[in-house]
């Protein structure tokens, strides 16, 4: 079952930032990961957004985002942004079961 990573992120550092994403998008892809959005600047259309940056990644499931989460490529991503970037990050399992109406 895909399984998805929910990512709100504030750059404090550009520098930073920009070889965080280098590293963090390498250790994605070896993963399985792939991008299914990565925009700066969300438009709230209820409530409030405190991040300028948001990103969706989809894995092929819940072990591999673990996988990758914990992967040494992904710490030395982590170590990168230590302090020059902010990041909320959710894991997410499933997909919309069939007939479902919110």
């Amino acid at each position: 079952m895909p399984a998805y990573v929910i990512v709100n992120i504030d750059v404090l550092d550009e520098e930073a930032g920009l070889a965080y994403a280098r590293v963090a998008q390498d250790s994605i892809l070896s993963h399985g990961g792939r991008y299914l959005v990565a925009g700066p600047t969300p438009e709230p259309a209820e409530g409030t957004w405190d991040s300028s940056r948001f990103v969706l990644i989809e894995f092929p499931d819940m072990d591999r985002i673990r996988e990758w989460y914990d992967s040494p490529e992904y710490r030395r991503a982590r170590a990168i942004r230590e302090g020059m970037v902010r990041v909320d990050m959710l894991f997410v399992e499933g997909t919309v079961p069939e007939g479902f109406s919110p």
